[in-house]
């Protein structure tokens, strides 16, 4: 990890003697995933890819340097913090658990735990100029780009750039996703068994069986409803009963509601990937649930009652009840 500080600015702006050649950067992932769409306007460069790591781990994109992308989403914890909500500059704290970025260049219906923008590119614009997170202003997080000693460098062999005063908030957005465009889980045991490569365990095929609901003597647990494969997330929002609310308008944090501006979509949030689950502890949209087995025991109780509570929930609970009367 490098982190370059600002210093060092030069009288003149033009970076025309700088060689530009953009070479793709390839993606590479399995034939039982999806494709992941590419803007037309980003294609994936090599150059492109390695300005954006730099930008996600630097804190200049903040007020006062101490807050980069890699603070909420660290490496080490599949892109997580490892808090039930984030903490951003002056220890200002968010109100929503910090969402793991693997595979995120696959989602196609909204980003955030809301959905309240459509691409990579909007969701990277929005933390620098939240007051909770990063604090800035773009025009200030540019001018200190522009005067950087590294960067003018960087974004030209990026996107060739002929002069530091081109640098703009949409080539850094476009860089960050290019670098988080590269996050991809691709050889869990579950991919190398979908290659041909490995086979389940007996318990594992069991579980294997309640989650997908492939065979009927098997209770259905209901996880592939909200958790798709090959990606074990959705591009929907659920109501999971985390929160409690006598009335549609009574949730604490009415999520997707406020996007949508439909008051049954209040409380909905989406249902994010299950890869390396055991790493991005605490759970849920509101980090209210620091192990998974917390998680489990949520789900086999039904959750807290509200009124479009997903009715996937309640037949977990019963289905789990029936399977205990069968086996005493």
């Amino acid at each position: 990890m490098f982190i370059l500080s600002c210093e060092d600015e030069k009288t003149s702006g033009d970076l025309s003697h700088i060689s530009y050649n953009p070479q793709e950067y390839v993606l590479n992932y399995p034939d039982h995933f999806p494709r992941m769409n590419i803007p037309a306007d980003n294609p994936m460069t090599k150059k492109g890819v390695e300005l954006g790591r730099f930008l996600f781990f630097d804190p200049i994109l903040s007020i006062d340097s101490t807050i980069s992308c890699s603070s909420c989403h660290d490496p080490s914890l599949s892109f997580t913090d490892g808090r039930s909500s984030s903490i951003g500059v002056n220890g200002r704290r968010g109100g929503r658990n910090s969402m793991s970025l693997i595979n995120i260049g696959f989602i196609k219906n909204g980003f955030f735990w809301d959905g309240r923008v459509n691409s990579l590119e909007e969701q990277a614009l929005k933390p620098v100029e939240d007051t909770l997170e990063m604090n800035n202003t773009w025009p200030n997080v540019v001018r200190k780009l522009k005067i950087h000693s590294k960067y003018p460098q960087l974004f030209r062999e990026a996107f060739g750039i002929e002069n530091k005063e081109d640098i703009t908030k949409e080539l850094v957005v476009k860089a960050i996703a290019q670098f988080e465009r590269i996050l991809i889980s691709k050889d869990s045991k579950y991919d190398r068994i979908e290659q041909g490569l490995e086979k389940y365990n007996d318990l594992e095929l069991f579980g294997q069986k309640m989650f997908f609901d492939v065979d009927p003597d098997i209770p259905d647990a209901e996880c592939s409803h909200c958790h798709n494969v090959p990606l074990s997330s959705s591009d929907d929002y659920f109501n999971n009963g985390v929160q409690t609310a006598l009335n549609l308008t009574d949730f604490a944090d009415k999520g997707r509601g406020v996007v949508t501006a439909s008051e049954f979509d209040n409380g909905k949030f989406k249902a994010t990937t299950l890869r390396n689950i055991f790493f991005t502890a605490p759970y849920m949209h509101n980090g209210s649930m620091s192990t998974f087995d917390e998680v489990m025991a949520h789900y086999s109780s039904g959750g807290l009652d509200s009124k479009n509570k997903d009715p996937l929930i309640n037949d977990i609970a019963k289905k789990i009840w029936e399977n205990l009367n069968f086996q005493h």
